[in-house]
């Protein structure tokens, strides 16, 4: 009977080794091993969870990881999470699309509160998409403890880091 796959062998090879580390816990394992070494901190200029990854997306996340492992394999406590850009022009242009509108004005006759409640429920709209991906690259990470631009906490730390900036007179 012929094999009627249409994986190459490195896929399959890549497949085993995916579904070894998350049997082991590889990733997990690399961390705790790590804990109370020196912190390698890195924050990773997220994607919008609202759009599908492409070719650009895989390059660059293939580099931030490549340089997390060596930092790993050198010794440094490196704690992963994903992040997601979840404002902005990307997002509102997204729902107007969606909704038909164009511009302030057929925004404000719609009802900003509608409007902002499109753009939230469309902000993880991909984030299963983007996830998929990022595993099946085998980038580590902790998919469950994740950042995103939208939380208060991250907004009231922007906020909070600008007040620290005019308080010192940097600001003009």
């Amino acid at each position: 009977m012929a094999d009627t796959s249409n994986k190459s062998k490195t896929a399959e090879i890549e497949e085993q080794m995916l579904a070894l580390w998350e049997k082991e816990g590889t990733f997990e394992q690399s961390i705790k091993q790590r804990e109370g070494a020196e912190t390698y901190s890195f924050y990773d200029g997220p994607p919008f969870a609202n759009g599908l990854p492409h070719f650009g997306h895989r390059l660059v996340t293939r580099i931030k990881d490549s340089m997390l492992r060596y930092k790993t394999m050198r010794g440094s406590y490196v704690p992963r999470r994903n992040g997601w850009d979840c404002h902005g022009w990307p997002v509102e242009f997204a729902t107007e699309k969606e909704l038909g509108l164009s511009g302030k004005k057929q925004i404000v006759d719609y009802g900003i509160d509608k409007f902002n409640g499109a753009c939230r429920d469309s902000i993880f709209r991909y984030k299963d998409e983007w996830e998929r991906l990022l595993k099946r690259l085998g980038r580590w990470s902790e998919y469950d403890y994740y950042d995103g631009t939208v939380d208060t906490s991250y907004t009231e730390s922007v906020w909070w880091a600008l007040s620290q900036v005019n308080d010192k007179k940097l600001l003009y």
